[in-house]
């Protein structure tokens, strides 16, 4: 609920002054996946999740079983084999979601090194949306953070060269070498 803000103006002379309601411990979390294939439309795939309002017992953000759901809906989607690269978040790395990967021979997942967000596409949304949608707005409430948040996510979607800058910012780029079968001989 706390504006971030990009730039301000006023008359000069005059100070701006940008009124908040103030700090909420209530947050909104969103796992996102940037999927990329040769010879295709760049895909944004994301879940969202909102936060309890009250605490109480119980996980408070994703957990793995989370991550590994957003997965599947992806390979659902996607009809496709998964390679996943992953930074090193705990829930990434849970025992869960490596015996679950394991145990499907359609995902694989790379870890990315620690302490590399620049090596991570993802973070080129959320750039995208803390200096686009998200800039200099005071949310009135969690509803309009929401309906922000997923406007800003669904532009994202329906602008695929947004998705392959992202991917052009890790300095990373798609390259396809097909295999051919080998002649018996």
């Amino acid at each position: 609920m706390t504006p971030s803000v990009a730039r301000t103006w006023s008359r000069r002379g005059h100070t701006p002054v940008v009124r908040v309601r103030g700090r909420s411990w209530r947050r909104f979390s969103i796992a996102a996946l940037c999927c990329y294939k040769p010879g295709e439309t760049s895909r944004l795939i994301y879940r969202p999740y909102r936060h309890r309002k009250y605490p109480g017992p119980g996980r408070k953000s994703f957990a793995w079983s989370d991550y590994r759901d957003l997965v599947v809906r992806a390979h659902l989607q996607l009809g496709a084999p998964i390679v996943l690269i992953w930074d090193n978040l705990n829930t990434h790395r849970a025992a869960g979601m490596r015996q679950y990967a394991a145990d499907h021979d359609w995902l694989t997942i790379v870890q990315l090194p620690s302490y590399a967000p620049d090596l991570n596409p993802v973070e080129g949304v959320w750039s995208l949306l803390r200096r686009g949608p998200l800039a200099n707005v005071a949310f009135t409430d969690h509803e309009h953070l929401e309906r922000v948040l997923r406007r800003g996510l669904r532009r994202i979607q329906r602008h695929p060269e947004l998705i392959d800058g992202c991917l052009a910012g890790t300095g990373f780029r798609l390259t396809h070498h097909p295999t051919t079968p080998r002649r018996s001989q």
